[in-house]
């Protein structure tokens, strides 16, 4: 059921153009002084989701700066992704039905996965509700920490109250905002760390204008038309059906507009064919939606090129933990219409990126904004860039997430003594 995870090699020497040579420099003094330390990262799906996408840099550049770091992953049938993705949901506030059936099948294969990973570690950092049991059923004396991703500050009360005792006996635990933790949260040691985007990965190294605008024309985009796209994956709380009625709603005044919505089918999300097969039937009969997945040929290349010659992107999610396309977007100059959820606002705020908007009808407005006022719009999508540089770059969550391991690692240290709290923000 655990399955290690190849990663490819990364040089972070490579990311002097984009990054600090003040950060690059501390992850070099970091990584001497953690030098062969084991660090194994687990979490629930190698690809399609956003944990994902950093563990694909964040390993190799660990790795390269003198640590042996792994990944592994959860497997199982899709009654546990089932249950698993109802605890997600559950926790940013969703009902659900725990009932026993679903505490065993949830606890068993937790159980199973922790005898399976059975080190020697140092240090091992668990990824959201999925594996989060793992810790109480390991014998492996290491640290341990658990990495929530996901908007927690208002879960649902039976699920918090059952998966509560397995995340408090970590050692440390990682939330993205303050304002992410349970009102009832009583440790472990707590650090707020931002995710950040990977600037040289195939999603986002700059590619060249007119490859891009081959790439999309190739899809049936037709480019001398405004394009507006979400990219996401098709799940309620990114809120597609908001997207495709804001742009209905910009479609009657701006006819020639077009919409793309781009989606990732993870592995550990079992829904999403559901909610693809809603968005399917809501366009259809209409030339100017487009839905892609990366299952029908729209990979990290092709998002790329979407995002770097759309006019507009949206992500107008309800709940967010982060929500790495809007920075994903931003790197690209393309200005971002976002809801005001989650991290999103830690990303852009009115006039520095895009827009926040708490609604359909502000969505279509903002929309409608930055597609009629270009030069502004590039002007604050310019803004977006410079933010993203500053704050949302994969060394500065390297080097936070090193100076955790580090202060966990030191002589009983937590969280508290060395974390990168407030880092980023």
């Amino acid at each position: 059921m655990l399955q290690r995870v190849a990663c490819k090699v990364k040089s972070l020497a490579a990311y002097a153009a984009v990054a600090g040579g003040e950060v690059l420099d501390e992850i070099r003094d970091l990584g001497r002084a953690l030098r062969g330390l084991q660090l194994v990262q687990v979490n629930s799906a190698a690809h399609g989701g956003g944990v994902a996408e950093l563990l694909t840099s964040m390993i190799p550049l660990e790795c390269d700066v003198g640590l042996d770091a792994q990944w592994w992953v959860i497997g199982g049938a899709q009654e546990f992704f089932r249950v698993t993705k109802g605890f997600h949901n559950a926790l940013q506030g969703a009902t659900f039905d725990l009932t026993d059936q679903v505490q065993d099948v949830y606890l068993r294969h937790n159980e199973t996965c922790a005898a399976e990973l059975a080190g020697p570690f140092d240090v091992a950092i668990v990824h959201d509700p999925q594996p989060a049991a793992m810790r109480r059923y390991s014998n492996v004396d290491a640290r341990w920490v658990w990495r929530c991703h996901i908007d927690t500050s208002s879960p649902n009360a039976a699920v918090w109250a059952f998966l509560k005792p397995y995340v408090e006996s970590y050692d440390a635990a990682v939330f993205t905002l303050p304002k992410f933790v349970p009102a009832d949260w009583v440790g472990p040691s707590t650090a707020f760390v931002p995710p950040a985007i990977d600037p040289l990965s195939p999603k986002n190294r700059v590619l060249p204008r007119h490859l891009c605008r081959e790439e999309v024309a190739e899809f049936g985009v037709d480019l001398t038309r405004p394009l507006v796209i979400q990219v996401s994956r098709f799940d309620p709380w990114k809120d597609p059906q908001g997207v495709i009625d804001a742009y209905r709603i910009v479609k009657a005044q701006m006819p020639e507009v077009q919409l793309a919505l781009i989606g990732a089918m993870a592995d550990d999300d079992p829904g999403g064919w559901e909610i693809y097969e809603q968005i399917r039937t809501e366009g259809e009969g209409d030339p100017d939606f487009f839905l892609f997945t990366n299952l029908t040929g729209v990979g990290a290349h092709e998002v790329n090129a979407f995002q770097s010659v759309a006019d507009v992107a949206v992500q107008k999610s309800i709940r967010e933990g982060f929500g790495l396309v809007v920075s994903e977007a931003l790197w690209k100059r393309t200005p971002v219409v976002g809801g005001r959820a989650g991290g999103i606002p830690l990303q852009i705020e009115d006039g520095v990126g895009g827009f926040l908007v708490d609604s359909v009808e502000s969505c279509a407005d903002r929309i409608l904004y930055l597609l009629t006022h270009p030069d502004e719009a590039s002007l604050i999508a310019q803004r977006g860039w410079e933010r993203v540089r500053d704050r949302f770059l994969i060394p500065r969550l390297v080097r936070d997430e090193l100076r955790l391991v580090r202060s966990l690692v030191d002589r009983g240290g937590s969280a508290a003594n060395e974390g990168p709290k407030g880092a980023a923000c």
